[in-house]
């Protein structure tokens, strides 16, 4: 028995990284799994996986999201899990910011969570059950990154509260994840400053990065019956960092 055994799940940014990682577990546990992504040559991967279905999503169009939604439940028959996991990072400095990167972060990392809960979360509430995760960011929570990137992870988690309280007498849970320095494809150029790479991991309690795992296995408790009780919370995953 898996503990997502017959629940149909969507996660976007399920091509790669820290998604790639959600959609491999979700399937391993029994879920029908769709991996939601703007890469075509990554999805066509992820389609060859068991009981996964890669699908072409701009997390950044209403449209493709309403049309998701509506394809997954009239083929599934139900929706019972969303992440909202797709994202872009960014280390241009503040000074260098303008309104044209702020947009673009924003309807990404903030318009898509948002978009996929307003598209999703009434096919839950239809059926009175279902699981929001949202992958927000320990900088959304510390003075850390006077930047754009820093608003949009603060975004989500403004945006995972108010959907908790909104939909949560329809029986929707919405729950939201706050990772440190995870090592993945969107992290890859700190691997190429030892300096810096050390000086992170001297800075966390844990003493090492945070790996894909660490954040799909706190995905899965919140995905599955075993947090049945859990809503509008908020579980950081950065080996400590943020508690200094």
């Amino acid at each position: 028995m898996g503990k997502l055994d017959n629940k149909v799940a969507i996660i976007t940014g399920g091509a790669s990284g820290i998604g790639e990682c959600m959609v491999d577990l979700f399937a391993e546990e029994g879920a029908t799994v769709i991996a939601a992504d703007i890469n075509e040559a990554a999805l066509e991967k992820a389609s060859q996986k068991q009981n996964v279905y890669g699908m072409k999503l701009n997390v950044a169009s209403d449209d493709d999201w309403q049309a998701l939604a509506k394809e997954v439940n009239d083929r599934f028959g139900k929706i019972d899990i969303l992440v909202n996991n797709a994202g872009i990072s960014s280390e241009k400095p503040y000074e260098q910011i303008n309104a044209e990167d702020w947009q673009k972060m924003l309807s990404i990392n903030g318009f898509g969570p948002f978009a996929g809960i307003k598209h999703v979360a009434p096919y839950m509430a239809d059926q009175k059950k279902g699981s929001i995760i949202n992958i927000s960011s320990y900088t959304a929570m510390i003075g850390q990154g006077f930047n754009h990137y820093s608003a949009s992870k603060g975004a989500v988690r403004a945006l995972s509260k108010a959907a908790a309280t909104t939909f949560g007498r329809k029986g929707v849970r919405v729950n939201a994840l706050f990772p440190g320095i995870i090592e993945t494809p969107m992290t890859q150029a700190l691997s190429t400053s030892k300096e810096l790479l050390g000086h992170l991991i001297q800075a966390t309690p844990l003493q090492r990065l945070g790996q894909p795992d660490d954040i799909a296995k706190a995905a899965l408790f919140l995905a599955s019956d075993d947090s049945s009780y859990i809503t509008g919370s908020e579980l950081v995953i950065d080996g400590g960092y943020s508690a200094q």
